[in-house]
């Protein structure tokens, strides 16, 4: 099953991977995105929040 990875370093925490996959993906208190749920993109399309990454920061491997 694919699982996203998120690029801390391009990460700007922007939440919009949260909004689209609140399963999968919460920003953290230091800003970045961490991945709470990454056997969950059934549940959500994580492909869509990895392009609407505004950085390019998500990819799913």
């Amino acid at each position: 099953m694919p699982k996203p990875v998120v690029d801390l370093d391009l990460c700007e925490g922007c939440g919009t991977c949260e909004e689209m996959c609140p399963e999968v993906f919460k920003v953290g208190d230091d800003g970045k995105v961490q991945i709470i749920g990454p056997d969950k993109c059934n549940t959500c399309n994580c492909q869509e929040a990895a392009d609407t990454c505004p950085v390019q920061a998500i990819t799913i491997e």
